[in-house]
């Protein structure tokens, strides 16, 4: 019994050790995805960018308070969406400059302080990318249960035919003849 549990353990390490390799894969790919998304949210607010430039001294704040001044409700929600795309914009590239800033912070940010929508994207996408992925993860863990199992049924079998007992820890004491 007490093999079985050593057997247990080093399953568990081993499986720890699959499942910690994953990490500096996801942590990427969660920086890929908060990359681009900033990417594509400065590329969303490019004409608008212009006409702040053009107009306000390239400040989208004053471009929307504009907007928002405009009797016409149409315009009116057409700086609110503005506001709503320059929002996040500012906060997708805080969050990736703050992912950049250092060696440990994509890891820190990704488990503590990730931007919620793109870490469960990442989440729902990731795939094992060392050519890993959870059933094979399972079938490693079972196999290296049953191998080790297997090789202790095993030698305890040879034990048996070769009729060798495992020695007593407690010596024996000699008895006095009566």
């Amino acid at each position: 019994m007490k093999r079985l549990f050593e057997y247990i353990r080093l399953v568990l390490f081993v499986g720890g050790v699959l499942l910690g390799i994953q990490v500096p894969g996801f942590v990427d790919q969660y920086g890929q995805r908060l990359e681009a998304h900033a990417l594509e949210s400065t590329r969303s607010l490019s004409d608008f960018q212009k006409d702040a430039d053009r107009y306000f001294d390239g400040s989208i704040e004053k471009l929307v308070t504009h907007y928002q001044k405009n009797p016409d409700q149409v315009v009116q929600q057409g700086g609110s969406n503005i506001n709503t795309l320059y929002q996040r914009q500012q906060t997708l590239q805080a969050a990736y400059r703050a992912f950049t800033a250092s060696l440990w912070s994509p890891y820190i940010q990704t488990l503590f302080s990730p931007v919620a929508d793109i870490r469960a994207q990442a989440i729902e996408s990731y795939d094992f990318s060392v050519m890993l992925n959870s059933h094979a993860i399972i079938a490693g863990l079972i196999a290296g249960l049953l191998l080790g199992v297997l090789l202790e049924i095993t030698l305890g079998l040879l034990r048996l035919i070769f009729n060798r007992r495992p020695r007593s820890r407690r010596p024996l004491r000699h008895r006095p003849s009566r």
